[in-house]
């Protein structure tokens, strides 16, 4: 798949399952991706004055951890229509504005937010590299991007774990209730393709970042990659 047809097929994927997302987020993690954005905002030492940039937002779940953080000013960022339309109706209280854009384009000035977060998008971005280098124009000088993705396991009992319910259970229950088969096909080709073939380290560095910094959480299960400008 090109890059034209990974966008075009990554909006029209989103915008589709966009009414079930969340409910199959929460679901299908057993509730546990709210822990992982509120531990990957503690980890970047998130402060209450910081000025947040959320891309591949979603329906909005790290912003709304973010706003209880003390954060007042945020901008959501998506290429998906649908996801927007709920993040907005979940966010009336943000200081700030919801904005259908890819990643590799932000149309924010330089040197503007303090933050940026990407919870489990990365992944989706068409071109990882010119969003990164996109990421760092926009960053204000020491600010931080925090990613949030998957991440396959080392300890081979859990991979094949993950293996059988990421190829197998998941796709099902995606399948019968979100009604998009592709949708979560693509979650578990898209996860193992990108843990073989992308290296956020290195794609950071090369953008401008420094400090680049890696945890793993839940046996492996995700990272949080936090870099600073």
């Amino acid at each position: 798949m090109n890059p034209i047809e990974k966008k075009n097929e990554v909006r029209r994927m989103f915008d589709s399952i966009a009414h079930k997302y969340d409910f199959l987020n929460h679901f299908l993690s057993a509730g546990i991706d709210i822990y992982w954005r509120r531990k990957a905002l503690r980890l970047t030492k998130l402060s209450s004055d910081a000025f947040l940039l959320d891309v591949a937002c979603g329906t909005g779940d790290f912003a709304i951890e973010a706003r209880k953080f003390g954060v007042n000013k945020i901008i959501g960022a998506d290429f998906s229509f649908n996801m927007l339309k709920l993040f907005n109706k979940k966010s009336r209280w943000i200081n700030g504005m919801n904005i259908q854009v890819a990643a590799e384009f932000l149309p924010i000035k330089n040197n503007q937010v303090t933050n940026i977060t990407v919870a489990f998008g990365v992944r989706n971005f068409y071109d990882i590299q010119l969003a990164f280098h996109s990421f760092n124009r926009v960053l204000s000088k020491n600010g931080k991007v925090t990613i949030l993705e998957f991440s396959m396991p080392k300890n081979i009992f859990v991979k094949l774990l993950y293996r059988l319910y990421f190829h197998s259970i998941l796709p099902l229950i995606g399948k019968i209730i979100s009604k998009d088969k592709s949708a979560y096909t693509y979650l578990p080709e898209s996860v193992e393709d990108f843990d073989k073939n992308v290296d956020l380290e290195k794609l950071l560095s090369t953008a401008g970042f420094r400090k680049v910094e890696k945890h793993f959480l839940t046996f492996g299960l995700v990272q949080v990659v936090i870099a600073a400008k």
